[in-house]
């Protein structure tokens, strides 16, 4: 739990100095978010190992707590901070908000993901509140009520098909979300008499998403509003980037009656690097999240077999920005993954009709 901690909590420090002071700091903020993770993964082992299956984590609930107020009192400061008569030079300004932006996309998506996976209501309103925050609230919905339920289907907007750039993904899967997610929502009110007596979920993230930018205009006026829808769709590029990193070119088949096969390993696209995997709360070992997903982040397995990134989610992320050398990387590993199963199948089959 250390290692987690002081993997999410620099960065936030590293910015709110930048945020306050400029100068060297907002090159140390961006630093840590680009530079010092690549560094540190090259330098440690890759990180295969798994926590003991009865291992308790006391710390990991405060420490996305801690992460989740960090997040928010973030955003109030850099959406401060742009406005005029900050002390700050435009160069200082921009450092902040890139640093910023990855820290939004990078650290508190994973921790927002966390708490909307928790049972606790208190816990699924903080992570509810940061992605509203980031004018994203529906994803809340959307991951829980779609991605999770659909995952490697062509029901999910968020699984990348084979072949299909990044670039296209987005422009499909950004307002695919949103539309399914409302669908979704909608239908589970009309099946129950207790979820119509509670406001919609999408009025909370519409709402909240408006509250947010006139919050944004009394902190830093029109500048600090436009501030914050900038960082915001970074932030928010970042995460689609992650959805396309981990799912792509990987299908559930479907069985003799059409339903898709139930969700496995084989699934979601793993990358084992400690120091990113710390920095991300163990979002790399999507796999097993995908299995199980109330396992707590520090408790997170992954097996050999597993499908595995040739690196780091943040640096194929730089990777998918490039359509063509994704895709040089990464179909033949989608392919041969394919022809394995493919071969595994044919295997079974053959052995049952043996026996």
């Amino acid at each position: 739990m250390s290692f987690f901690a002081l993997a999410t909590l620099l960065p936030f420090a590293l910015t709110v100095m930048a945020a306050l002071h400029g100068g060297a700091w907002g090159w140390l903020a961006l630093g840590a978010m680009t530079v010092l993770i690549v560094v540190l993964d090259r330098l440690t082992a890759r990180h295969t190992r798994n926590a003991d299956p009865a291992a308790e984590f006391p710390a990991a609930t405060p420490l996305l707590i801690v992460l989740g107020i960090m997040h928010l009192l973030l955003l109030a400061l850099i959406v401060r901070s742009s406005g005029s008569n900050t002390g700050l030079d435009t160069s200082e300004k921009l450092l902040t908000g890139i640093a910023a932006g990855m820290i939004f996309g990078q650290i508190s998506h994973p921790v927002a993901h966390e708490l909307i996976h928790r049972p606790a209501r208190g816990l699924r309103l903080l992570g509810r509140v940061m992605y509203t925050s980031l004018l994203v609230g529906h994803h809340a919905s959307a991951h829980l009520r779609v991605h999770h339920v659909h995952v490697g289907t062509e029901k999910d907007p968020s699984s990348a098909r084979l072949g299909e750039g990044f670039y296209r993904f987005a422009l499909r899967a950004a307002p695919g979300a949103f539309m399914a997610g409302l669908r979704a929502e909608s239908r589970l009110r009309a099946k129950g008499e207790a979820a119509r007596r509670r406001p919609h979920p999408y009025v909370f993230h519409v709402v909240g998403a408006i509250l947010t930018v006139i919050a944004a205009l009394l902190l830093g006026g029109l500048v600090g509003a436009g501030f914050l829808v900038a960082v915001s769709l970074y932030a928010q590029i970042q995460m689609l980037l992650s959805d396309y990193v981990q799912h792509y070119g990987l299908r559930r088949r479907a069985r003799p009656d059409g339903t898709p096969e139930p969700v496995g390993p084989q699934h979601s696209w793993n990358a084992p690097f400690r120091y990113s995997s710390a920095l991300t709360l163990n979002a790399p070992r999507h796999s097993d999240h995908h299995v199980a997903p109330s396992r707590p982040y520090p408790a997170l397995r992954f097996d050999a077999e597993m499908p595995v990134l040739p690196a780091s989610v943040p640096v194929m992320a730089v990777v998918a920005l490039v359509p063509p050398l994704w895709r040089r990387i990464m179909d033949p590993r989608c392919e041969r993954l394919s022809g394995a199963r493919n071969f595994a199948t044919r295997g079974r089959g053959m052995k049952n009709r043996l026996a």
